[in-house]
């Protein structure tokens, strides 16, 4: 089962409606946001997806209440962060802020971990996959970037967006 992984996204629709296509043509069955959405109308680009996405809250995301209804109507979930789920037998951690993040990786409780808010991109693995996909918005450091997680092979793909 391959897994898109985007973060920090932050309202570049352009960006945004390039890796919606990428998922879509590498046929990920799930999209995991590790947050910072911003406004509620990046749903729009969002629903292109032929997966289903999860997600979680960035610390930057406004109208919370609005991104969670709008979420709703297209049948995507998003939550508070952390949020710990189970997939294909991977205990997986998806947050925002990598709080807490060594003592977590320590608690060997996940397979997977994914988060964002640093907009820097960062993979370790060890026994687990803890990954931060960078930002997707290009924002920050002007280096767009999204993945793919294969929860099969548990192999890692980092694409750029430019």
């Amino acid at each position: 089962m391959k897994v898109g992984v985007v973060s920090d996204t932050h309202d570049n629709l352009p960006l945004i409606e390039k890796a919606v296509k990428i998922f879509n043509e590498k046929e990920v069955e799930l999209v995991l946001h590790a947050g910072d959405y911003v406004a509620p109308f990046v749903v729009k680009v969002l629903k292109r997806l032929r997966a289903k996405l999860i997600g979680v809250f960035g610390n930057n995301d406004g109208d919370r209440i609005l991104l969670g209804k709008k979420f709703d109507e297209i049948g995507f979930k998003i939550f508070n962060p952390p949020y710990e789920f189970t997939i294909k037998n991977k205990n997986i951690l998806l947050m925002h802020e990598p709080n807490l993040l060594d003592s977590i990786i320590k608690s060997n409780m996940y397979h997977i971990i994914i988060y964002g808010h640093t907009h820097s991109v960062n993979l370790r693995r060890n026994n687990i996959i803890v990954f931060n996909p960078g930002e997707a918005s290009g924002w920050l450091y002007g280096k767009p970037t999204i993945g793919i997680v294969n929860l099969d092979s548990m192999e890692v793909e980092l694409i750029k967006l430019r």
